[in-house]
């Protein structure tokens, strides 16, 4: 006899921990599982040296509950992993969640079973559930992605991927240290490592450009105004550009439209300012190539400045547009390739060709190194998602449907399986916004859902194939439509070899607010009731 339940929810980290917290306070009986020993999703595995949030603390946190966000004090104005770890435990202890968690477990099947209309879900520990809704919150960067580098599993030194970092820390004193992968992960890690190895060699495929971030203490009294007001703080962000606020001029012009010396001023302010300001300085920095490599410009100047060596500053200059791939922010990055005891490899032209027993090949030259560090990113967006063996309508494998790319409607369902929904899934703003905001307008949408399908006797909903596709054709004119698809990036799957070049986030947070708004209002078009 399986155990009968009303809500599966996969995954305990930010959206997991909501999504358990709504279906709870709507009566359902919920349980969730969780692979890791503790609560934090990617805040709970990515412990590397460095590791913290590029968006504001203040605004990376839960709106739900008033009190939780008056009684918490961020220490910082970007938080660390450590302070959003103990945040995520404050949460799950505040409003006893753990009783419902069921840690260490994987959930390894989700079987439909037509004749009922519920899942059946089976985890490797034995768990056997009949449910009636299963919510993935699997999270969108919780699958890492480990190269197929030939010989990594000969190498007699230790190595470690970023986003599954030992829960005691590394100790690199008097280590050479090898480090592949140069993305946001790298630009935060590697200046922490430099500061602590005999020796790093930094092994760069592709340049990436960051900017300051210049954090800093909270202060206190911009604490004290914001939570004097946190609700109307929160209701204007909501509706943003990112669902937050990073502090941008209003009604910006474009940006030809101002002198090249004012321009210059600008970017000058921006820059020492520090986040994202430069991202969205001008009204058209991130759809027109012509004005985004004014930007572009700008930041090679600033990499040629801070670096000591030419020739290295040169290799640390990235020659595509910014922002094309994810925008990053840094303390120190670039000044550490100043260090005596740091040298950066260009592997653009050849890649990493093997790992031998004592470190790295380079065309022919090997580099000793005691250890590896790889910080090559995620199978983003679909990667959680598709480990799981997921059987929907007609036991069709929601893999294979798709095989091709993802297909949702608005990023919450997929056609041919009931009752189940995906947090911040493809085709959802999802990693172009604040996660937390948009997590919790995810997990909204699907309570207000479950309760309009209890007022009128449905006991199953799905997205339609006719709303599916052209919404899927949607996020793709929309992100043609921006500078997102300039080059290659993980948001299309570029980092996975074989992976289908499907742009997968949507890349307008107000119009799919508005779409989501409008979708409910007429009494849920485009998903089908039974």
């Amino acid at each position: 006899m399986k155990d009968q339940i009303d809500v599966v929810v996969v995954g305990a980290g930010f959206a997991g921990l909501y999504a358990l917290y709504k279906m709870r306070e709507q009566r359902f009986s919920v349980v969730a599982f969780e692979r890791g020993s503790g609560v934090g999703g990617t805040w709970y595995w990515n412990r590397y040296p460095g590791a913290r949030c590029d968006a504001p603390s203040m605004q990376y946190s839960y709106q739900f509950s008033e009190e939780l966000q008056q009684e918490w004090e961020w220490s910082e104005v970007f938080a660390s992993q450590p302070e959003i770890l103990r945040y995520l435990n404050h949460v799950a202890d505040r409003f006893d969640l753990r009783c419902d968690i069921r840690f260490k477990t994987s959930v390894e099947s989700l079987v439909f079973d037509e004749t009922i209309g519920r899942w059946e879900v089976r985890t490797d520990q034995g768990h056997c559930i009949s449910s009636r809704f299963c919510i993935m919150a699997t999270g969108c960067l919780s699958t890492t992605n480990t190269p197929n580098l030939e010989g990594l599993n000969y190498f007699k030194g230790k190595w470690y991927h970023t986003g599954n970092w030992p829960h005691d820390g590394v100790d690199f004193k008097n280590q050479s240290v090898g480090f592949i992968g140069t993305g946001s992960t790298g630009i935060q890690a590697i200046p922490m490592i430099a500061r602590e190895a005999r020796q790093l060699k930094v092994f760069q495929r592709t340049a990436q450009y960051s900017t300051p971030a210049r954090n800093r203490p909270m202060d206190k009294e911009y604490e004290a105004r914001i939570k004097a007001d946190y609700k109307g703080f929160r209701a204007r962000n909501y509706r943003l550009p990112l669902a937050m606020d990073i502090r941008i001029e209003r009604d910006a012009p474009k940006t030809f439209d101002v002198s090249e010396a004012e321009r210059r001023r600008k970017y000058e302010r921006c820059w020492e300012r520090g986040g994202m300001a430069l991202l969205l300085a001008y009204r058209d920095s991130s759809v027109s190539i012509e004005a985004n490599e004014t930007i572009s410009q700008f930041i090679r100047d600033k990499i040629s400045e801070l670096v000591d060596d030419p020739a290295v500053a040169k290799l640390l200059a990235p020659n595509h547009i910014y922002a094309c791939k994810r925008p990053c922010l840094d303390t120190n990055y670039f000044e550490t390739f100043n260090r005596p005891n740091v040298t950066l490899i260009d592997v653009s032209e050849t890649g990493i060709k093997a790992i031998t027993k004592n470190g790295v090949l380079i065309n022919g030259d090997e580099h000793g190194l005691d250890c590896i560090v790889l910080a090559t990113g995620f199978d983003a967006m679909t990667g959680a998602l598709n480990r799981i063996e997921i059987f929907g309508r007609g036991g069709r494998k929601l893999k294979d449907k798709w095989v091709d790319g993802p297909l949702s409607y608005l990023g919450l369902s997929s056609a041919g399986f009931p009752n189940l929904f995906t947090i911040s899934g493809p085709g959802s703003p999802s990693v172009l916004t604040n996660m937390v905001a948009t997590i919790e307008q995810h997990v909204n949408w699907v309570g207000d859902c479950l309760s309009y399908m209890a007022r009128q006797g449905y006991h199953t909903v799905e997205a339609t194939v006719d709303a599916e596709s052209p919404w899927v054709e949607r996020v793709q004119e929309v992100a043609e439509m921006t500078l997102w698809t300039a080059c290659d990036n993980w948001y299309q799957g570029a980092n996975i070899p074989g992976k289908p070049r499907v742009f997968m986030p949507y890349a307008d947070w107000p119009s799919y607010l508005a779409k989501c708004e409008e979708v409910a209002a007429n009494a849920y078009e485009g998903f089908a009731f039974t």
